[in-house]
């Protein structure tokens, strides 16, 4: 795949995109995107046709087969095989929304086509791909029973607001812990209507705004921009045609503050260690992740922006990593950060414009530079903290957050200069001279014993609301990114998200492995139990 050039915005473009982003009267924001928001796929196929019957219909919504309890503890030696086989499965739901974009206007003129075209088939394939995952680990251990059952998918009507996860799920699992101390639980405990952080607003904007104006101004819009690139694509109604839409922003001075910060204990850990790698300056993307899709070129469908270690792709191993090249200033940070680029809408191709991850996936416009990059490692606010082991693995966030719901959704959205309020489910208008923030905190409690696990989450964990870690974990250093964009204000950017996941501001997240050496991870874990700020 060729390397994706960076760029940075012009004047001009900046201009344009300013120009046309954003109009603040009549309630609304200028939509750019041609396709509705979305809501909850019906798990009833038959009431699923019936419902979308006439309706705009914005993506397909497939159970997250990665994410079951039978998935939960794969054996080591089938796993090389689930994985492959995991990456196939949504290779499939990739090149389905394809043909659902294309075929999108008949679709909606006749609900049947889709199952015939669309959605019978990739049952099919999905039945098959899922039976081999089954048969892989029966091979080695006890065979997953009800695999079966994830094989059906549906389409998601723009007019049904998304549900994700609300209530103590929401919160504890999406705003209060994914946002760690940073949201607290108010975000999460009213994450399915709008994050609470915004209360009627964001409800409003999340619901209805992602309903009934994504169905009108998506449908209006993708009607008008289905002839072009997956639907609507570079010379349709939207940019990329696939996300994101105007319901998607908000206004970041109509946020009210709702940072909450956990006091610190006697007995808890409050230095601080940053590593300085940089913001990409050597332009090193890639469509891969190493994690999720080992030895699967392609396995992310959208591109990653990487500091830190230079050889990470989808077949780089624990050795290469330990050999690699580092973009870091302390030479003994060999760790990788990656995370989803941003791209600005301005209708300027990339050079992925024709190649998988980029234009091919829907991921299209100019990839933006960090004019920021922090990385720290923070401490524990109830204990010390103890070393990570090396090549520990950790994600945060959830790529399918838009149609998986909010459960995993830890990414959040700010402005500088108005980071007491943060954003899970909104990209941020931010006000003149004001830049965009994406941040992530990241699980902050680790099992003991593995470096990863076969849904790459259940060996690690959140801090609980009041900072402690729960079932036996450990607190280890917490890393803290915070990524920084100068970007015009108003709509017009998106992160890069698999195709049918709309760019969705809830599905950005970040991937990390550790590749410190073990005399600067001793540095860390002394530094942040000593209380002090070190470099």
């Amino acid at each position: 795949m060729p390397r994706t050039s960076r760029k940075r915005s012009t004047l001009a473009n900046r201009a344009i995109v300013a120009s046309a982003a954003l109009l603040l009267g009549g309630g609304g924001l200028v939509a750019v995107n041609v396709y509705a928001s979305a809501g909850e796929g019906d798990s009833n196929q038959s009431a699923t046709r019936t419902q979308n019957a006439g309706q705009s219909v914005s993506t397909i919504d497939c159970p997250d087969v990665a994410t079951q309890d039978q998935l939960a503890n794969v054996p080591d030696a089938a796993r090389p095989e689930v994985d492959r086989n995991l990456a196939l499965i949504d290779s499939q739901i990739t090149e389905a929304y394809k043909r659902f974009a294309d075929e999108k206007a008949q679709i909606e003129r006749d609900p049947q086509f889709a199952d015939n075209a669309i959605l019978n088939p990739l049952k099919d394939k999905r039945a098959a791909t899922l039976e081999r995952i089954a048969l892989s680990i029966g091979r080695v251990a006890e065979r997953p029973q009800g695999l079966e059952g994830l094989a059906p998918c549906t389409l998601r009507a723009g007019n049904s607001p998304a549900q994700g996860g609300q209530g103590q799920n929401g919160g504890q699992n999406g705003g209060g812990q994914g946002d760690g101390q940073n949201g607290g639980q108010d975000p999460g405990q009213n994450g399915g209507q709008g994050d609470g952080q915004n209360g009627g607003q964001q409800g409003q904007d999340g619901g209805q705004g992602e309903g009934q104006n994504g169905g009108q101004d998506g449908g209006q819009d993708g009607g008008q921009g289905d002839g072009g690139q997956n639907g609507g694509g570079q010379n349709g109604g939207g940019q990329a045609g696939n996300g994101p839409e105007a319901s998607d922003f908000v206004d970041i001075t109509t946020v009210q503050p709702n940072v909450k910060k956990a006091r610190t204990a006697r007995g808890g850990s409050k230095g601080t260690f940053t590593t300085d790698c940089g913001v990409n300056e050597a332009g090193k993307f890639n469509s891969d992740n190493v994690i999720v899709a080992p030895g699967v070129s392609n396995g992310a469908h959208h591109m990653h922006d990487y500091v830190g270690n230079q050889a990470n792709d989808a077949f780089a191993t624990d050795d290469s990593l330990a050999a690699g090249e580092t973009s870091c200033l302390n030479q003994g940070d060999k760790s990788t950060y990656y995370w989803p680029v941003l791209r600005l809408q301005n209708g300027q191709d990339e050079a992925d414009a024709n190649v998988d991850g980029g234009g091919k996936e829907g991921n299209v416009g100019e990839i933006q530079t960090p004019s920021q990059v922090t990385l720290t490692f923070a401490g524990s606010p109830k204990s010390k903290v103890t070393a990570m082991p090396r090549f520990l693995r950790i994600i945060t966030g959830d790529a399918k957050a838009f149609t998986n719901g909010d459960a995993n959704a830890n990414a959040s959205w700010s402005c500088t200069g108005f980071e007491d309020r943060q954003l899970k489910d909104k990209y941020p208008i931010c006000p003149e001279g004001s830049q965009v923030v994406r941040s992530f905190k990241f699980q902050s409690c680790w099992d003991g014993q593995n470096a990863d696990s076969a849904n790459h989450r259940t060996h690690v964990a959140f801090a609980d609301q009041n900072g402690r870690c729960q079932n036996g974990f450990k607190a280890i250093p917490q890393l803290q990114q915070r990524v920084v964009y100068d970007v015009p204000p108003g709509p017009g950017f998106a992160v890069d998200s698999f195709p049918e996941q709309l760019h969705k501001p809830i599905t950005d997240h970040g991937d990390f492995i550790n590749v410190f050496d073990d005399n600067l991870m001793k540095k860390v874990v002394n530094c942040v139990n000593g209380g002090r700020k070190c470099k």
